[in-house]
């Protein structure tokens, strides 16, 4: 077997598209999600020219369609830690997945977003235009399409610029805070050779990124007011940092008795049944709170509903922790501190120390949090087993998905399906929930990324039927076979846009929508037969119509995808909330 040469010594040249491989292998990418077209000769001719020359490349997976490459590069990165490369096909693929790009910047998810660029010359100049959509897919500002979603965008002017640009590109990406970036890849200039050079040639890369930390004084004034508080609360909605951070944050707020709401959480921060976690809702806490911090929320409550206490004093944490890529987002801040978790929640859990003693105000707030929280659990347990008429209800379906995952190391990716609660889960990276953004079809392809990320993990993709549509199942699912990624998706059927008619209904409590039979434009009926589109690509598929059949099949899907490595689906028919 040949040795794989180092890029600096070979001395030879490729074309750009196959040089910009190679610096992405350089800065650590590991895989590059793709979505080809007319623009990719030269990166499909570099390719194979690189490997003839023995050099060290990503794996280039293909992808059917941008926005599932966009999911899985945002669920590879949530298990992996590690930056994710696209690349996609000119104006056309770039919207395509643009939904994913928006995602990725709610979530602070680094990814380098590449797409072809339709060649300007008409003739004359090697790359240029040879079919008719060279000019119907002419922009004058392609990169329009998600400036408002990345931190940085760029066109390739020159062949030399590539390793350059990408090495910027992902410094950039992966800086506090953490975003999506983008660069637009002209086919002449793809075309066109280069040899492959780095700034600095005893190095893999030369732009570091930038981590933001914790101004001291700052963690020193929140740590007295903790010390101080009668009524703290912390929500959190984005976690609690790395492993290291999940475990200190578990043992700093048991310590100092501090009750965490995890308010329409996209990640886990602490254990379900922490004797300190009271669940979704910070209303009954908010309001007679004298101390709320905010760790990385972007809507830590809603105003219209949750009335916080006016003199409490009010702190956000998190990479930017006023959010300020959002024109509007208004919630008080009387400390805010700037940093990644990882780094900040320790700094604050060695500021406080352990409390003198344990204090016995402490003691008795500990009891009381613990004893509301296991009251709350309780009475949503005894709500999701008392199912209406005989139906499947959403509740239920997460309390049995909680107990066959209890003893697996498992990531559940949940789009409008299971609930965290009644959803055991007490490990980081054990629940991710779709970005508040909103660009649906995520969890599928997300839980897809998440197992190439992990393959020893159960990776479960959990959405309505809505959702599933959006995922573009067909797709997802051939990238299962064909990538031999052994994901459980279980759809939560309900016939309808649930989180639509709930909106409604919501907003006109008393309105003609929550008199009538059937909510207008909500409907997603007659269902199509979701299991025969699994089954078309090889999947093990069920479909649960009645409570009892849906641990036996949860069961059973499961061990397909442990013992058999297969790809499992269950078709779950629920009722409305």
């Amino acid at each position: 077997m040949a040795t794989a040469m180092t890029n600096e010594d070979t001395g030879i040249s490729l074309t750009a598209g196959g040089a910009l491989l190679c610096c992405l292998h350089r800065l650590g990418i590991e895989h590059v999600f793709v979505n080809s077209g007319t623009d990719f000769p030269p990166v499909i001719e570099g390719l194979l020219e690189a490997r003839e020359q023995n050099l060290n490349l990503p794996k280039l997976l293909t992808i059917p369609h941008e926005h599932a490459a966009l999911g899985m590069a945002h669920g590879h990165y949530l298990i992996s830690g590690k930056p994710q490369a696209v690349m996609l096909h000119t104006n056309v693929g770039l919207a395509n997945g643009s939904a994913g790009a928006i995602n990725a910047a709610c979530e602070h998810i680094p990814i380098l977003i590449m797409s072809g660029r339709t060649p300007i010359s008409e003739g004359g100049r090697f790359g240029a235009r040879t079919v008719p959509i060279g000019w119907g897919q002419e922009m004058r500002d392609q990169a329009a399409l998600v400036r408002e979603a990345c931190k940085w965008d760029y066109e390739l002017r020159y062949p030399e610029q590539v390793a350059g640009l990408v090495d910027r590109a992902t410094a950039i990406a992966c800086s506090t805070p953490k975003g999506p970036v983008y660069l637009a890849l002209p086919r002449e200039v793809l075309c066109e050779r280069t040899k492959i050079e780095f700034p600095d040639p005893a190095a893999n890369i030369s732009i570091m990124p930038s981590r933001g930390a914790a101004n001291p004084e700052d963690v020193a004034k929140l740590a007295e007011w903790i010390a101080g508080a009668r009524n703290p609360l912390i929500i959190a909605q984005r976690g609690a940092g790395d492993d290291a951070s999940f475990r200190k944050f578990a043992d700093l707020v048991e310590d100092w008795s501090i009750p965490v709401s995890t308010w329409w959480a996209t990640s886990l921060a602490i254990a379900s049944d922490h004797p300190c976690h009271v669940g979704a809702d910070p209303g009954p806490w908010l309001e007679n709170a004298d101390l709320v911090i905010i760790l990385n929320s972007l809507a830590p409550w809603c105003p219209d509903m949750h009335r916080p206490n006016p003199e409490a004093r009010i702190v956000n944490i998190g990479p930017d922790p006023i959010f300020s890529r959002f024109p509007v987002r208004n919630f008080r801040s009387n400390l805010s501190i700037i940093g990644e978790l990882s780094q900040v929640i320790p700094a604050l859990a060695d500021e406080l120390g352990s409390p003198d003693g344990k204090r016995p105000e402490l003691r008795r707030r500990l009891a009381a949090v613990s004893a509301r929280a296991v009251s709350c659990r309780s009475a949503d347990v005894e709500r999701a087993i008392l199912m209406p008429d005989g139906g499947i209800s959403r509740d239920w379906v997460s309390l049995c998905l909680g107990k066959a995952l209890e003893h697996m190391e498992s990531s559940v990716f949940s789009e409008l399906g299971v609930r965290l609660g009644l959803l055991l889960r007490r490990s980081r990276n054990s629940w991710f929930q779709e970005p508040h953004s909103g660009g649906l079809g995520w969890s599928f392809p997300a839980a897809l990324g998440a197992q190439l990320a992990d393959p020893a993990r159960v990776c479960v993709a959990t959405m309505g039927d809505g959702s599933y549509m959006f995922s573009n199942p067909v797709v997802c699912h051939q990238i299962a076979e064909s990538l031999r990624l052994p994901v459980l998706t279980v759809v939560l059927n309900n016939g309808e846009w649930g989180a639509v008619r709930e909106s409604v209904v919501g907003l006109y409590p008393g309105g003609r929508a929550s008199k009538a039979n059937s909510v207008p434009l909500t409907s997603l009926r007659p269902s199509p037969d979701y299991v025969m589109v699994a089954k078309a690509s090889r999947t093990w598929a069920r479909r649960v119509e009645v409570a009892e059949q849906l641990e036996p099949a949860l069961h059973a899907a499961l061990q397909v995808v442990t013992d058999e490595r297969r790809p499992a689906m269950v078709e779950v028919l629920t009722v409305p909330d």
